[in-house]
């Protein structure tokens, strides 16, 4: 008995979402991954190397037919390379999707219009370390949205890399997308504001990373165990509002970003105390 076909698969980007999704959906057998286009033919060679699979090609014109087409370019290039795409190739009943977290499906519809089932997937994962997310990538949610058909395509294929996808409100993706970085870049950047400042205390940053670690990771675990509300403690928790303007004002006189960057979350901050003394 003959095996049946895979689908294949032409990756349009190859960042590093592309490429770690590329090398699982490769070698998940989900899809075959057949053409490669980034920037440049060194970029394309690389991301073929990493992926394990593919032809590395110069050019759209290069590209062959598919099954299913991955767009994995940068936000405001989606629109632009899938206008591209549906000028150049016949897509009726293939699958198109992207892998921005920012940006809804609806910016796949010249490739809709042209007859193809789109849709978008966003894995929620830190990418800073393509290798690490791929050897780890089991359990890892994607937000996924668009039409029906394109869906049931695409989910088979998530499940088979061991993907858990969750359904979004495509006109909330924004909204989505800002979750996202308030749970990972701005953590990473209230945290250097920690470590410098320990800094200007005289202390070394090897060892302020050692200071700041547990208050991080118990602050962390307790968010995910009982809630922000139940969490939160120091000076607003408690009320004291005259230590809040002390360290404003001596943020303000070392680091006058870092001093609005403390101001800005005494408001939230306070909601959320509002919020832990009503529950």
């Amino acid at each position: 008995m003959a095996l049946a076909r895979r689908p294949t698969l032409n990756l349009i980007g190859a960042g590093h979402v592309g490429r770690v999704l590329g090398r699982l959906f490769e070698a998940s057998g989900g899809f075959e991954v057949q053409d490669v286009l980034t920037r440049s033919g060194a970029t394309a060679a690389a991301a073929v190397g990493f992926i394990g699979g593919g032809r590395a090609v110069d050019g759209l014109g290069q590209m062959r037919a598919a099954d299913a087409w991955m767009l994995a370019v940068a936000d405001d290039q989606i629109g632009p390379a899938c206008a591209a795409l549906a000028a150049g190739h016949a897509l009726r009943g293939a699958l198109v999707f992207h892998v921005s977290g920012a940006k809804s499906s609806a910016e796949l519809a010249p490739a809709a219009r042209a007859g193809a089932l789109t849709a978008s997937a966003h894995p929620v994962r830190s990418f800073a370390d393509p290798d690490a997310v791929a050897r780890d990538f089991n359990g890892t949610f994607c937000g996924v949205e668009g039409d029906a058909g394109a869906l049931a395509l695409l989910g088979t294929a998530l499940a088979a890399i061991g993907a858990r996808a969750v359904p979004i409100d495509a006109a909330a993706k924004t909204v989505y997308h800002a979750a996202s970085v308030f749970a990972s870049n701005y953590l990473v950047t209230v945290l250097d504001a920690a470590l410098r400042a320990y800094a200007a205390a005289g202390i070394p940053e090897a060892l302020a990373r050692e200071l700041a670690r547990p208050l991080a990771e118990e602050s962390m675990a307790n968010v995910f165990r009982i809630g922000p509300a139940a969490a939160l403690s120091g000076p607003i928790a408690r009320g004291d509002m005259a230590t809040v303007a002390r360290q404003r004002q001596a943020l303000s006189g070392w680091d006058a970003p870092t001093g609005a960057l403390y101001q800005a979350l005494v408001a939230p901050t306070a909601a959320l105390a509002r919020r832990k003394r009503e529950g």
